[in-house]
């Protein structure tokens, strides 16, 4: 999130799109209900006419997989209407940046953009630059008039988002999709703002990371960024799923964000001269350009007194990706179905239901020499060998359970969508055998070194010289010294680099925050965007996670002293975006900071200029000082909201694509029918047979979506030996519309069969009215939809059905690779 749960309260338009809100994040409904009541509208657009939707002021519905189309059209509308913000879309984005003049887009080459590489499947980037000025910075046009800048390349991209295209596209009746864009264009004004909240309906598709983008757009040129209120915010659907991806979780990042090394760059030096952004405005702050502290600090943390300036911190032992190596999700299960892995830690997962394609994931581990399950209960991993379809005699694989304690059998932080790291207490001890995560992998840590001091191998230093120090007086594993390590600590006196005199840090003290870090290994630190979190003050150690304070100053909701929120305690990132040049509120009423050239230091006593509110994103005066002045996206190398986005793997601008499998024989928007970016696993002719895709086939003629429930959680391993909450929801279903039901001589609480062209599950049909059929360029289109927290493994008798993710194909996001599940094609039969 951008924001955090409580801001919802703040906004006078949320749009839930991708994301049901209610039913997945029930307690946090209460903050857009609060907004409600002081006359926000909540708008809702769905495939399904969700328990969201029946508290929505408006709902549209939308076919699975045309969000683009829909965001498209809005932006469009924004434009067409002269409903943007402005004086902050020339002054806080790249909208007046002149791109170069080589640059092509859909319109003109038949869906896809100059660049285009059809036999490799990637674009030549080249082409996507903006023009450069003498001083090496982009030309700018500040009247938004010049036909190669950025803005008016967003006009003339959707002007072809008509609101007839789009509705033919999606489904949205045109009255409905107009009331929607004119209900959030309305908050394109300083004393208005809209927030978006979305979740895995938006993520899992080939343009998920687009669809993203397509709302950011839509928020920057309304000014909805850095505001109260504002934002786009994910809503993450397990409690420290945003903590996870901050420690590192995704494989080509390290902790904070930081890229994992290619095989390529063979030292630090040649690491940080391509990871380092660079920008020659001197009002960019371009704060990544400290990414050289951040990076030095993470290898003394994990290398500590081994890590040396003469051995480059350790760099050299940090594993390293090849160039251009993936391994995401459905790569790592392709190349273990291709039997290129012995071994798979399954570790708090079930990715036999979880997996997009599960029986092509179940084979892929019946090709593994052993399997490790790190989980609560045995699931349909850990048993997957004798699951439907196997026969164990022909699999080799060996499995082995460990079983680990529940969230709250052990002590630790969690970090929610609105990045507020929290922490929690142990409230019983680990039942039986079970152990926490984090002494599993102590113990797994000291064998496997012990394995190496003892027999060697071919490459032990990355283990053998990690410090492991989380070993206290009163505890063998401690996790309190694992917070430490990840805030940092002084491994020297640090002073001022100005000012000889002031001192910044104190040896063997615990950071004070990222911005005293170093890059020449005087300070240590696991993770820097979590710098701040455990420090010391006035001689003690404070876990800042720990606070629960209940102040609130502003009014807003921000709650300064209640746990820690990174980076630095600030609750709403890019806030400088909340100011007008001179620093003050775009919304008095609604300030998050405000310029204040008279601050009381509490401490001195003294008064000198400064930010009253939330934390700013940067102590730097406003815009308006033209010596000291700084733009407001500070992570961004040249300081401002990204409208043309050269980064993505498929295009500057989100353009609508089909998803891989779909009802329609072509794009309506362009000749080009998928994402041309997306890496397929099979082409139509070669592949492997589980990868296969079904698009138009009549076999196949239903749009299909996933889902969750408020009774389960994830694949209901926890869930589902809950006898409540199996007795609330106790087996697989699906939801169809009325209509498909007369179709098809269906009632409700009959047993139906849905099958795709990757594999077949039972279900009950639920018959209802949340799903009505979509008029599609004049022909009817139904949509069915399916809960995903099923499996064969519990209840024992097999009366809970299977996993939805049998039906899925194996297909990814052009940049993140996560899988489209939220659209695939499917048949219902009467069984």
């Amino acid at each position: 999130m951008t924001n955090h749960w409580i801001d919802l309260k703040n906004a006078d338009v949320v749009l839930v799109m991708g994301s049901n809100i209610a039913e997945n994040h029930p307690i946090a409904m209460k903050w857009i209900m609060r907004a409600r009541e002081k006359g926000a509208k909540l708008v809702v657009v769905d495939p399904r006419f969700t328990r969201t939707a029946a508290k929505a002021d408006l709902y549209a519905p939308l076919r699975s997989g045309t969000d683009i189309a829909f965001l498209g059209g809005m932006i469009k509308y924004i434009l067409d209407n002269n409903l943007y913000f402005r004086d902050y879309v020339v002054n806080y984005t790249n909208a007046a940046y002149l791109v170069n003049p080589d640059f092509k887009m859909p319109g003109q080459l038949n869906g896809i953009f100059s660049g285009y590489d059809e036999k490799t499947r990637k674009y030549d980037k080249k082409t996507w630059s903006f023009q450069m000025d003498d001083k090496g910075l982009p030309k700018k046009d500040m009247t938004l008039k010049d036909p190669n800048c950025v803005f008016q390349l967003l006009k003339k991209h959707y002007s072809r988002y008509t609101a007839a295209k789009v509705s033919d596209i999606t489904g949205t009746p045109k009255d409905k999709l107009l009331e929607v864009y004119k209900i959030y264009g309305s908050t394109g004004k300083p004393n208005r703002a809209g927030t978006e909240c979305y979740a895995m309906g938006w993520t899992q598709h080939t343009v998920g990371t687009q669809n993203i983008k397509a709302m950011t757009i839509i928020q920057l040129l309304l000014g909805n960024i850095g505001m109260a209120g504002g934002g786009v915010n994910a809503l993450r659907g397990e409690s420290n799923v945003q903590g996870s991806t901050d420690q590192g979780l995704l494989f080509h990042i390290l902790p904070g964000y930081v890229p994992v090394p290619t095989a390529t760059l063979v030292d630090l030096k040649a690491y940080n001269e391509k990871n380092t952004p660079k920008t020659k405005d001197p009002k960019s702050v371009n704060w990544w350009g400290n990414r050289p502290k951040y990076f030095a600090s993470y290898l003394k943390a994990i290398y500590g007194a081994n890590a040396t300036a003469d051995n480059d911190f350790g760099y050299a032992w940090l594993p390293k990706l090849d160039e251009g190596q993936n391994g995401s999700w459905l790569m790592l299960f392709d190349q273990m179905y291709k039997g290129k892995f012995e071994g798979f830690f399954a570790w708090g997962q079930n990715p036999a239901c979880s997996g997009a394609n599960s029986n092509k994931t179940r084979k892929a581990m019946g090709k593994l020499k052993w399997m490790v399950n790190v989980n609560l209960f045995d699931n349909e991993t850990a048993s997957f060998w004798k699951g439907p379809g196997m026969n164990p005699k022909d699999i080799q694989t060996e499995v082995f359970m460990l079983p680990c304690s529940s969230s709250v059998e052990k002590e630790g932080s969690i970090s929610n969508s609105g990045r507020w790291a929290q922490w929690r207490y142990k409230a019983i001890e680990p039942i039986g055998q079970s152990k926490p995560d984090g002494e599993i992998i102590h113990e797994l840590y000291k064998r496997v070194k012990k394995l190496y001091q003892a027999k060697g191998g071919k490459f032990p230093a990355p283990i053998t010289n990690l410090t492991w120090n989380y070993k206290s007086k009163d505890k063998e594993f401690d996790t309190h010294l694992i917070a430490r390590e990840i805030n940092g600590y002084y491994l020297d006196d640090i002073f001022d680099p100005k000012d000889a005199t002031k001192q910044l840090g104190k040896k063997n003290e615990l950071c004070t925050n990222f911005v005293t870090l170093q890059a020449d290994g005087r300070t240590s630190c696991g993770n820097w965007i979590y710098s701040g979190s455990y420090t010391h003050k006035e001689g003690k150690m404070i876990n800042m996670m720990a606070r629960r304070g209940k102040s609130d100053p502003t009014g807003l909701g921000m709650f300064p002293e209640w746990s820690w929120c990174w980076p630095l305690n600030r609750r709403i990132i890019y806030n400088r975006a909340a100011v007008n040049m001179t620093g003050q509120p775009w919304d008095p009423k609604r300030a998050v900071i405000k310029w204040n050239p008279d601050k009381l230091d509490p401490k001195t006593k003294k008064t000198a200029p400064g930010w009253d509110g939330d934390v700013p994103d940067g102590p730097a005066p406003p815009m308006a000082d033209e010596k000291a002045g700084k733009y407001p996206f500070i992570m961004r190398a040249d300081g401002m909201g990204a409208i043309f986005g050269p980064g993505l793997a498929d295009g500057p601008f989100p353009e609508h694509y089909e998803a891989l499998e779909c009802p329609l024989q072509e794009n309506l928007m362009s000749k080009t029918k998928i994402n041309p970016a997306v890496k397929l696993f099979h082409d139509g002719k070669d592949g492997s047979p589980e990868d296969v895709f079904f698009s138009c086939d009549t076999r196949y003629p239903y749009v299909a979506t996933t889902y969750r429930m408020t009774e389960h959680w994830q694949t209901g391993v926890l869930t589902r030996h809950l006898p409540w909450l199996l007795e609330a929801a106790p087996q697989l279903y699906v939801e169809m519309s009325e209509e498909l039901a007369a179709e098809k001589g269906i009632k409700g609480g009959e047993s139906v069969k849905v099958k795709s062209g990757r594999g077949e599950v039972k279900a009950v049909a639920v018959v209802t009215k949340r799903f009505k059929p979509f008029k599609i360029a004049g022909s009817t289109i139904h949509q069915i939809g399916l809960p995903n927290h099923f499996g064969w493994q519990f209840p024992e008798d097999g009366s809970g059905g299977e996993a939805a993710n049998l039906l899925t194909p194996t297909i990814g996001d052009a940049n993140t690779m996560i899988p489209e599940t939220k659209a695939f094609m499917v048949n219902v039969e009467k069984i």
